[in-house]
C-alpha cells in the first residue's frame, strides 16, 4: 500500500471511529437464532393464593397440606412474573411458599415502595406466615432485570439484613456512568447505588449467606450494563472470573464464573431479548442449586 492510499484509508477510519463514538446504543436485538432458548411450559401449579399488600403469595400443596409447624423460608420474586417462580418453588425438592411481585418497568417502580416504607419487607413476611400458617425463618430474594431495584431497598435494610439468607439476580443489576456516559475504554461507574450489593457480597464471600448473579453480555449504553457491575464487584471483593466454556441452565452457554464461599458470579453469552428471558427461565434450576447445594457450606435453612 502507498503512502497515499494508506493515508486515505486512516482518516477514513479515523472518521467512522468518531461517528460511532457519538452515535447512541442501539437496543438489544428482539431475535437472536444462534443458541436454541427453549421455554418452560406455562402451568399453575397446585396451591393456596392469596393476594398481599403488595404482591401475591402462593403455598404449594405439599406445603398447604404439611403437618409441619417449624419456621419455612419465603421466596420473595421481584419482576419475575407469577407462574415460572411458583413452578420454581413447588418443584423443589422440599417445596416452598413464595410472594410474586410485580410493578411495571424501571427498577425505581420496584424501590420506590420499599424507600418509603421500610417496614414493607417485615408487614409482607408476616401477612405470609399468617396465610401459611407457619412462620418464616428467612427470606430468599429474587429479582429479574429491574427487580433489583427492591432488593437493594432490602440489603439497605438494617432491622432486615440478618433476615435474608440469599439473593438471586438473574441479568439484573444496574446503575450509572459517572459523567452520564461510558468512557471510551474502561467505564467509571457510580458505586453508590451499589454498595448494598457489594457488602452483601462480602458476606456470602465469608460464608455467612448465599449471594448468585448471571449476567448476559447485554450493553444498554445509557447505563453501566450487568457484565461491569459484575466485572466491579468482583475487583471490590479482590476475586477472579475463570473463563470457560460450558452448557448453563436452559441450554445457556456460560462464558466465565466466579465462585468464593456462598458467591457465585456467572457470565453467559447473548446481548440479545432472548438471551435476558433465557436466564428468568433458568430459575427453577437456579433456585433448586442455591438452596440444594451444599459445597459452600451455606445452607438455606
Amino acid at each position: 500500500m502507498t503512502l497515499r492510499p494508506l493515508a486515505a484509508w486512516l482518516c477514513l477510519l479515523g472518521i467512522q471511529a468518531a461517528v460511532a463514538a457519538q452515535s447512541p446504543q442501539n437496543p438489544s436485538p428482539m431475535v437472536e437464532h444462534v443458541r436454541e432458548h427453549p421455554r418452560l411450559e406455562k402451568s399453575e401449579p397446585s396451591g393456596k393464593r392469596e393476594n398481599l399488600t403488595l404482591g401475591k403469595l402462593f403455598v404449594p400443596v405439599a406445603v398447604e397440606r404439611s403437618p409441619v409447624s417449624e419456621p419455612v423460608p419465603l421466596v420473595i420474586n421481584f419482576h419475575c412474573g407469577d407462574w415460572i417462580p411458583e413452578l420454581a418453588c413447588s418443584g423443589l425438592a422440599s417445596p416452598l411458599p413464595c410472594v410474586t411481585i410485580g410493578l411495571g418497568a424501571g427498577s425505581e417502580r420496584y424501590a420506590r415502595p420499599f424507600r418509603e416504607d421500610p417496614g414493607l419487607f417485615a408487614k409482607l413476611r408476616d401477612e405470609a406466615a399468617k396465610e401459611i400458617g407457619r412462620p418464616v425463618s428467612k427470606l430468599i430474594l429474587v429479582g429479574w432485570s429491574a427487580g433489583y431495584g427492591a432488593i437493594r431497598e432490602a440489603l439497605k435494610n438494617e432491622a432486615l439484613i440478618g433476615d435474608i439468607q440469599a439473593v438471586i439476580l438473574l441479568d439484573g443489576l444496574h446503575t450509572g456512568y459517572v459523567g452520564g456516559k461510558p468512557g471510551p475504554k474502561e467505564s467509571s461507574l457510580e458505586t453508590e447505588p451499589m454498595q448494598p450489593f457489594l457488602s452483601f457480597a462480602r458476606r456470602a464471600v465469608a460464608g455467612q449467606c448465599k449471594f448468585v448473579y448471571l449476567h448476559s453480555e447485554i450493553f444498554p449504553g445509557t447505563f453501566a450494563s450487568t457484565t461491569e457491575t459484575a466485572d466491579w464487584l468482583i475487583r471490590e471483593l479482590g476475586l477472579k472470573r475463570v473463563p470457560v466454556l460450558k452448557w448453563g441452565p436452559m441450554k445457556t452457554q456460560m462464558l466465565g464464573e466466579t465462585e468464593a464461599g456462598g458467591l457465585k458470579i456467572q457470565a453467559f453469552a447473548g446481548n440479545s431479548a432472548p438471551d435476558h428471558v433465557d436466564l428468568l427461565h433458568a430459575l427453577p434450576e437456579v433456585l433448586h442449586e442455591t438452596i440444594q447445594s451444599r459445597e459452600s457450606g451455606v445452607e438455606v435453612k
